[in-house]
């Protein structure tokens, strides 16, 4: 989603803050079932994004009937802020990440800024 200065031609890639709205409003128009938590970590979670950055989302849902690893293929699709990829967790799932996954764990519950935080 790279945008246009103001007043010039040149291109540039969003702020932060510039996502975080784009994904709350994509959040809005996109309602997920079960969706308890939302969130975003990785660099732009860091202020670190560049040109070039995609957006790394974070989901936790009340449960799931599907295997951790087809989570994601449910998410609504249609005009994400920024080329995104998402980890999505029950939270059942996102409970035992920290046996299962410690510098995952660690990194997701340092980085992630919540727009919807988890219970």
């Amino acid at each position: 989603m790279p945008v246009r200065s103001l007043g010039s031609s040149v291109l540039r890639w969003p702020s932060r803050e510039e996502v975080e709205e784009a994904l709350k409003a994509w959040l809005s128009r996109h309602p997920i079932p079960g969706l308890v938590a939302a969130g975003y970590f990785g660099s732009y979670a860091r202020g670190e994004a560049g040109v070039g950055s995609d957006l790394d989302l974070l989901f936790l849902a009340a449960h799931s009937p599907l295997p951790p690893e087809k989570h994601p293929l449910h998410l609504p699709q249609k005009e994400p802020p920024l080329p995104a990829e998402a980890l999505v967790y029950t939270l059942e799932e996102w409970k035992g990440l920290p046996q299962r996954s410690p510098r995952l764990a660690r990194v997701l519950r340092e980085e992630t800024r919540w727009l919807l935080p988890p219970p």
